[in-house]
């Protein structure tokens, strides 16, 4: 006769998340003791994870938060995309964006030390969420913007639910003028963001690596066309000082006029509130950006599931 009820069996799925063969066969294993029967579980889910821990987690969602004159975009992959509508994991990536703005800080390590709202620390609860939910998951980075007097404007693109997408946009504008002329501006330099991938706020702020391969690629193209080498050389310099300018927030034209140039937009904001505006800072979070996702045999996974 089993020491344990159907409430018993009900209690414990609903703690664990676990299917219901599983927290029938852990009940009858720990004698009916609830507790024992968590610790088995969790100990089973995590040894799930681990064997998922190779996997590569390329989904997801991009969490932004803002409070006053600071905001923060987290991204927390998962390994599908069904996962990122799962309500579970939506409510830890909103969570974990929340303790990430009171942090205050772009530490990956040190938000996941940190405490988390329902309890336990930030990295107990995403270990939770890989044993119950099923899938790898990792907090991946995480930008803050601030500014001392002003606005953070935070914007989503293709939104999942409030505050959650696949590509967030934070800006940062420092000035005295109102809300009423910094949020439309932020909101216009947000999508803007969004739309033309800016890959550093100036040309100074871009990758010396990124800088560097294009300089060779245009070093190649200039000597494919046999002019002098003095020609040559003009040509790669130009031709790095177009990408910069291409790929630096500050010197883009603006997408929604296809002319102005965005530091003018800004200046030319600034001139009609009567006090100066400055772009200090922004982020652009796109979910698996720089990740090579892997090709998963689901099937060739499934069958191996099922001969142990």
């Amino acid at each position: 006769m089993a020491d344990f009820s159907v409430a018993d069996v009900k209690k414990l799925r609903e703690r664990t998340g676990a299917g219901m063969m599983d927290a029938k066969k852990a009940l009858t294993e720990a004698g009916g003791d609830i507790e024992a029967a968590v610790d088995a579980l969790r100990a089973k889910g995590l040894a799930t994870a681990q064997k998922k821990s190779s996997r590569t987690a390329a989904e997801g969602l991009v969490g932004v938060a803002v409070s006053g004159t600071k905001g923060v975009a987290v991204e927390v992959n998962s390994e599908t995309d069904f996962v990122a509508k799962n309500d579970q994991f939506q409510s830890f990536v909103r969570n974990v964006t929340a303790v990430a703005l009171e942090l205050g800080n772009d530490d990956v390590e040190a938000l996941k030390a940190a405490a988390y709202p329902e309890g336990g620390t930030v990295s107990e609860k995403l270990t939770d969420n890989v044993a119950t939910i099923g899938e790898n998951q990792q907090i991946r980075r995480i930008k803050t913007v601030s500014v001392e007097k002003g606005a953070v404007i935070s914007y989503m693109h293709t939104a999942a639910a409030e505050g959650l997408g696949k590509i967030g946009v934070l800006i940062g504008l420092e000035s005295e003028a109102g809300a009423d002329v910094l949020e439309p501006l932020g909101k216009q330099l947000a999508m803007h963001a969004a739309a033309a991938f800016p890959m550093a706020l100036d040309a100074d702020g871009l990758d010396p690596e990124v800088l560097e391969r294009e300089r060779k690629i245009a070093a190649e193209k200039a000597a494919e066309s046999g002019k002098p080498e003095d020609v040559q050389a003009k040509m790669v310099d130009g031709a790095v000082k177009k990408f910069a300018k291409e790929n630096a927030l500050l010197s883009q034209i603006f997408v929604m006029d296809n002319k102005t140039v965005i530091a003018d937009l800004v200046a030319q904001a600034g001139k009609a509130a009567g006090t100066p505006i400055v772009l200090k800072d922004y982020a652009r979070f796109q979910l698996g950006e720089g990740i090579e996702k892997e090709e998963v045999d689901f099937a060739a996974e499934v069958a191996a599931t099922l001969k142990g």
